[in-house]
């Protein structure tokens, strides 16, 4: 399941993974389309094409429109396909509904990234619900650190469906296809100037508003302190955050307002950068991978291994503050190298996927047979993926027999 840019970036590594083990898995990927030309651009970056898009965006959507009818879409595709497993990735509505829609047609519940915790229901919203609403009907939690399987266990959840595999954003990372040279124009010419860059990404939801402004009145002060910096600033699609960075940022001297990058673009940027300042969760860990300082602006974390370990300060969203915290790290070598030095990463070792697709296989036979039995003595129209799974084979011209009832788990 996919329908954002972040989750097709961490699905990316499962999705090839389940493809080199044809003879025990057909995968199916479906996409909700829940942000259109963001997945778009993360699907031609990752070299996916969705067996099925459900095309559920629209304009200004809400959360409960999006969510209702994502429910309705996933519960009918899910019906039709009659999934052994759906595997979910994060925290997205997307997640959360096909989570709920799985559950609902008896299929395995995988989620991947699981036990991520702030403890406040509104920071990030409405991610740190959605996460638990996933975590309740969920029956393989792939926790990508100790952190994470520890509060799953507090919850309640048994721990013999927990299983650390680390985060397959590392994965996508380690394996990514060298391109060269950055292909976006603007964004190459400012990393061939060989000034210090400082990268910058806001969308979340609780940032909006009047968070947001305080942010850019930030960046305007840091631009004027520091001439020798270049702020990049690739904008979220998001009308709401695109507003304000564009009316607030605009025209700025060293700041660079760009849209959304490619992966390989981005990653690009990263790995030059001097620093990074970000309310995102996913480039809290990517930046780690290449050892890059970050400022959270937020107030509190999900993933507080980055600021255990030392390469992450909460700022949160007060300007001073911003202003401060980042003008020590441009002014003091010593602070800077502390936070940048080379380090264990806590997030991973490049391997998550393999470690949870060999789970899914060791475990489908165990948790599904009883489903696929109970199909088989009432006759049912197709065993849990194993029927459905030969004719999609054959509509789609596979021609690959039907895995047996236990498969052997491939080799992680």
């Amino acid at each position: 399941m996919i329908g954002t840019r972040p989750e097709t970036i961490k699905m990316a590594p499962v999705i090839r993974e389940l493809g080199r083990h044809r003879a025990v898995f057909d995968p199916v990927v479906v996409a909700t389309s829940q942000h259109r030309e963001m997945l778009d651009q993360a699907l031609e970056d990752m070299g996916i094409v969705p067996d099925v898009d459900l095309s559920l965006m629209k304009l200004d959507q809400g959360l409960a429109d999006f969510a209702s009818r994502s429910l309705r879409a996933l519960s009918d595709c899910f019906a039709s396909l009659r999934p052994s497993a759906v595997l979910v990735q994060g925290d997205t509505t997307t997640a959360a509904m096909a989570a709920l829609a799985g559950f609902y047609q008896h299929a395995l519940v995988g989620h991947v990234e699981a036990g991520l915790r702030s403890f406040d229901k509104r920071d990030p919203f409405p991610e740190e619900v959605n996460r638990r609403m996933i975590g309740s009907v969920a029956d393989l939690h792939f926790a990508p650190t100790d952190t994470a399987r520890e509060n799953l266990i507090r919850e309640g959840i048994d721990p013999e469906t927990i299983f650390v595999t680390g985060n397959t954003v590392v994965d996508a990372i380690h394996h990514r296809t060298p391109k060269g040279e950055l292909e976006e124009p603007q964004v190459a010419a400012i990393a061939a100037s060989g000034r210090r860059i400082l990268l910058v990404t806001m969308h979340r939801r609780e940032n909006l508003g009047l968070r947001l402004y305080s942010v850019c009145v930030a960046l305007r002060e840091l631009a004027r302190h520091f001439p020798d910096v270049e702020i990049v600033f690739p904008m979220h699609l998001n009308p709401n955050v695109r507003r304000v960075v564009v009316e607030e940022l605009t025209g700025v001297p060293g700041v660079n307002l760009v849209d959304p990058l490619s992966h390989h673009d981005f990653l690009g940027v990263l790995e030059r950068c001097y620093l990074v300042l970000s309310d995102s969760g996913g480039l809290q860990e990517e930046a780690l991978s290449f050892n890059k300082p970050v400022l959270v602006l937020r107030e509190r974390t999900e993933r507080p291994e980055l600021v255990e370990v030392g390469a992450g300060i909460l700022v949160g969203t007060d300007a001073d503050q911003i202003v401060r915290e980042t003008s020590r790290l441009l002014s003091d070598a010593g602070e800077y190298d502390r936070m940048c030095c080379k380090r264990e990463n806590p997030f991973g070792d490049g391997r998550a996927a393999p470690r949870i697709v060999d789970i899914l296989a060791r475990s489908l036979p165990r948790l599904n047979g009883g489903r696929a039995e109970a199909e088989e003595l009432r006759g049912g129209s197709g065993v849990a993926g194993r029927r459905a799974a030969r004719r999609r084979g054959e509509r789609r011209g596979h021609g690959a027999p039907a895995p047996s009832r236990d498969p052997p788990a491939p080799t992680p």
